[in-house]
C-alpha cells in the first residue's frame, strides 16, 4: 500500500505523461548507472571510462559530461563526481586535466565547468590569434569543488579555481578565482560579499 500511495503522488505532482518519462528514466538509470538515484534523459556523456560517479547522484534533463584526459595519461580519471550530488537541467562540465566535485554539491540549471581553454592567453608562450581557435594547445588548470556547495543558476567556473566547502555561489556568477569556504560570492566577476561566522551563526558581510 506505501509504494501505491507514493505512485500516486508522483502522477499528482507530475501528471500521467511525466510518470511515464520518470518511470522510463529510473529503468534506465537503474541498467546503465546503478549507483545513480536518478539519471534524466537526455543525457549526453563522452569518454565515460575516464568519469568517476559517486552514489545517490542526480541529474535533470540535457546533462552534459566530456572527459578527455588526451594531452595527459589517456587511462586516467579526470572527472570525479562525489556522493549524493545533484545537478539539475543543461548543465555542461567538461574536463581534460582534472575536475573534482565532492559531496552533497547542488548545482542549479545552465552551469558550465571547465578546466581548460583552447589556447594560452597570458605568460611566456601565448597563442597567436591567426591560428583557428580549434587548432590551439589546450591550456589546463584543474578544478575543486569541495564539499556542501550550493551552485546557482547560469554560473561558469573557469579553469584553476577552487570552491571551498560550503560556500554559495549566486546566478549568474563568473568564478574565475578561488572562493574560500563558508562564503557567498556572487558577480561576473565574482566577489565575496558575504561569510559565515560560526560565533554568531549567522552570514555576515564581508
Amino acid at each position: 500500500m506505501p509504494k501505491f500511495i507514493k505512485m500516486i503522488e508522483y502522477v499528482s505532482r507530475y501528471g500521467i505523461g511525466g510518470f511515464l518519462r520518470l518511470s522510463i528514466d529510473y529503468l534506465h538509470t537503474r541498467l546503465r548507472f546503478p549507483g545513480a538515484r536518478l539519471i534524466r534523459r537526455p543525457v549526453y556523456i563522452r569518454g565515460r571510462d575516464h568519469i568517476s560517479l559517486g552514489s545517490n547522484f542526480t541529474c535533470g534533463v540535457g546533462l552534459r559530461l566530456d572527459a578527455f584526459p588526451e594531452q595527459f595519461n589517456k587511462k586516467k580519471i579526470c572527472l570525479e563526481i562525489g556522493n549524493d550530488v545533484e545537478v539539475n537541467d543543461y548543465v555542461h562540465i567538461a574536463a581534460v586535466q582534472s575536475i573534482r566535485i565532492g559531496n552533497h554539491v547542488l548545482i542549479a540549471s545552465k552551469v558550465f565547468i571547465t578546466d581548460h581553454n583552447h589556447g594560452c592567453y597570458k605568460g611566456e608562450v601565448q597563442s597567436n590569434p591567426e591560428q583557428p581557435p580549434a587548432l590551439r594547445l589546450l591550456d589546463t588548470a584543474p578544478v575543486v569543488i569541495e564539499d556542501n556547495v550550493w551552485i546557482g543558476e547560469s554560473v561558469c567556473i573557469l579553469p584553476g579555481v577552487t570552491i571551498g566547502r560550503g560556500a554559495v555561489i549566486g546566478a549568474l556568477s563568473l568564478i574565475n578565482k578561488d572562493i574560500p569556504p563558508h562564503s557567498i560570492a556572487v558577480g561576473s566577476p565574482a566577489v565575496v560579499i558575504y561569510g559565515y561566522r560560526r560565533e554568531s551563526a549567522k552570514w555576515e558581510p564581508t
